[in-house]
């Protein structure tokens, strides 16, 4: 019975995820107007995966539905630190800035809200993560997953999409229309 249930569970998964994914990128298309700046704020789901993949392995721990379900709520966050700091480049654009000022202006802006949302996350999950007792083998493995996601995310989100704002820059144009609130 439960291996059947499993096997519904990751069918389900396997239509479920990716409407999910595909429903994002199209409200961050719809908050942005923008084809290159929704594939820069989803290149943050990735870079997320990587972490919680490498958590997973770290602790020993196997791909499970559970850690499925980890890695749909990491890519939310991912993204959601995608959103806060690309809206504050275009902000700032705006404004006049370019270049390397605005990279690094926006980026020292959005340093602690991005910090500030990981974190919290992060800490959230972390008793999850560490528990042993009863249902610890369902519990483990999504915060393990979200909470190695999330620090791989923050790291990444805060040196690599700066860095592709900055090359495609030049490549964007950015309106009040288009500024995600």
């Amino acid at each position: 019975g439960s291996f059947k249930n499993l096997e519904k569970a990751k069918q389900r998964l396997s239509i479920v995820v990716p409407a999910a994914l595909i429903l994002v990128l199209l409200m961050i298309y719809a908050a942005f107007q923008s084809v290159v700046q929704t594939a820069m704020i989803a290149l943050c789901i990735p870079m997320a995966l990587v972490g919680g993949v490498l958590a997973l392995m770290l602790n020993g721990l196997d791909f499970s539905i559970s850690a499925a379900i980890g890695f749909i709520a990491l890519s939310g966050i991912a993204v959601l630190n995608g959103v806060v700091l690309v809206s504050y480049f275009n902000q700032l654009k705006l404004e006049g800035l370019s270049g390397d000022k605005l990279i690094i202006e926006g980026t020292k802006m959005r340093l602690r809200p991005v910090i500030m949302t990981a974190s919290g996350a992060a800490f959230g999950f972390l008793p999850m993560m560490l528990s042993t007792g009863m249902g610890a083998e369902v519990q483990r493995p999504l915060a393990t997953v979200v909470v190695g996601g999330i620090l791989s995310a923050t790291i990444l989100t805060l040196v690599v999409l700066p860095t592709i704002y900055r090359l495609l820059e030049k490549k964007m144009k950015v309106s009040k229309s288009s500024m995600s609130h």
